[in-house]
């Protein structure tokens, strides 16, 4: 579903920083403890985590305890309040990249859908440019996904028309 909550794409951003490489249910098995251990995805926090709360994150069993990834976080929210005041809303920004409606595909089969498109490619150079970190390609589509950015349901699906209609 289009997502247009900045705390809710901000933790968006921060499960798919920690998914990269790894698999999906690894991540939303952990994500109430992500929730948890990042103060419920609240950038405003997390953007000042110094030291001993990035130390404490490296060694909480409850997440993914990777250190570029936990560091990456920290900057990722640091970079987010950052757009955020430059456009108002992280959410302008980020729908800016699909002129403020999601793109709908016509999936035959799971195996039609890509791993980048053209607006990935060019949220991720964007991205990475205002110091955001984990945002190649794969990870912005993948981001484009989950908030709804893109409608990647396959057309048989109940989900590709009902998204499309915006019913939950």
């Amino acid at each position: 579903m289009p997502c247009h909550d900045d705390r809710k794409l901000f933790e968006y951003i921060v499960l798919d920083t920690f998914q990269a490489g790894l698999s999906w249910a690894i991540v939303l098995n952990k994500r109430e403890n992500f929730r948890k251990a990042f103060d419920n995805f609240d950038p405003n926090k997390i953007a000042n985590y110094g030291f001993k709360p990035v130390q404490e994150l490296e060694s909480d069993a409850g997440i993914i305890r990777n250190k570029l990834k936990i560091r990456a976080t920290v900057t990722n929210a640091q970079a987010f309040l950052a757009v955020q005041k430059e456009f108002g809303s992280f959410d302008k920004y980020i729908w800016g990249f699909v002129n403020g409606k999601p793109i709908v595909n016509h999936h035959q089969k799971d195996s039609d859908i890509g791993a980048t498109s053209p607006q990935s490619d060019e949220m991720s150079i964007d991205l990475k440019r205002r110091g955001f970190k984990f945002v190649g390609s794969t990870i912005c589509y993948a981001f484009m996904q989950g908030a709804g950015l893109v409608n990647d349901h396959i057309i048989n699906c109940f989900r590709h028309e009902a998204v499309i209609q915006g019913k939950k």
